[in-house]
């Protein structure tokens, strides 16, 4: 895979094409990165800090409750959605031909790349780039999917990627850079961005203490992305998911949550929650196209 996904990545400090070499990547400048043996590559500058990256804890929490099919039916609205945003273009791509291929889609903040993997069982031949700032979930999606790679990198930073190359840029959940997500978009590119509604489980918020959504996420989130993006279409989609206790706590610790919460709290909130316990998970998709 790592030979696939080269082309479409650049050096994060010099921005030149990297090559492969024993176990590392490295530009024309000397500048190298290593090649973990779990298969993603590192491009993270050194200095930068990965403070905000998930736990070990949270994506492994993450990854069994996505294994289970809770988001099953999100990560195919999101595959259909991103199946008809690719298009396919001649030959193979190459650092001088960097658009050519088979279609590219990039998932920023991919975590375990539960929804970049469904999305690329859509396409017979679209590569996936999966961006985290977290080796962890790195890890995890370097093994998610045949045709996709797995980069660690800052999303809040200029992403090491060239410019130009995506069909489709994902966001789940994640941070939201949108100078940088029209950047590596193609003119005719769309972003999908999910994110959670005020309704999202709101029967676990106030006793396991979860964060809670405002009302005007979406509307800061248009305002915030305005400048780069048009809203092409959105859409809501609710699942309702009954959960038993252990189900529970490990969709209250694989969150942002889990920044403030201990298994023993959340079992302390569960305590006085039926069991199994009905939760509604609410989301939004958001598609907008490049301004431009």
């Amino acid at each position: 895979m790592l030979g696939d996904i080269l082309p479409y990545l650049v050096c994060p400090i010099c921005e030149k094409d990297l090559a492969a070499s024993e176990g590392r990547v490295r530009c024309a400048n000397g500048h190298s990165f290593d090649v973990a043996r779990q298969g993603y590559i590192n491009l993270l500058p050194g200095g930068a800090l990965a403070s905000t990256a998930d736990t070990a804890a949270m994506v492994q929490a993450r990854a069994d409750f996505l294994a289970e099919g809770h988001f099953a039916s999100l990560a195919e609205l999101l595959a259909d959605r991103v199946a008809a945003a690719i298009r396919p273009t001649a030959g193979t791509p190459t650092a001088g031909t960097p658009t050519a291929g088979a279609g590219c889609v990039l998932d920023a903040g991919a975590g375990t790349g539960y929804y970049l993997a469904a999305a690329l069982e859509r396409s017979t031949t679209a590569v996936g780039l999966a961006c985290d700032i977290s080796k962890f979930a790195a890890r995890k999606a370097a093994r998610a999917h045949p045709r996709l790679g797995a980069v660690v990198c800052d999303v809040w930073r200029t992403l090491p990627v060239r410019s130009g190359i995506a069909d489709a840029v994902l966001n789940v959940f994640a941070p939201r850079n949108a100078a940088e997500f029209r950047r590596v978009l193609r003119p005719d590119g769309v972003l999908l961005l999910i994110t959670p509604t005020a309704r999202h489980l709101e029967e676990l918020v106030r006793p396991l203490r979860l964060l809670s959504v405002d009302d005007e996420k979406t509307q800061r989130i248009d305002s915030a992305v305005g400048d780069h993006f048009t809203l092409a279409a959105r859409e809501d989609h609710e699942i309702r998911l009954r959960l038993d206790h252990r189900a529970a706590e490990t969709l209250a610790l694989m969150g942002p949550s889990a920044w403030h919460l201990t298994a023993a709290k959340v079992r302390e909130g569960l305590a006085d929650v039926a069991d199994p316990v009905s939760v509604r998970a609410s989301f939004t998709l958001s598609v907008y196209r490049p301004v431009g």
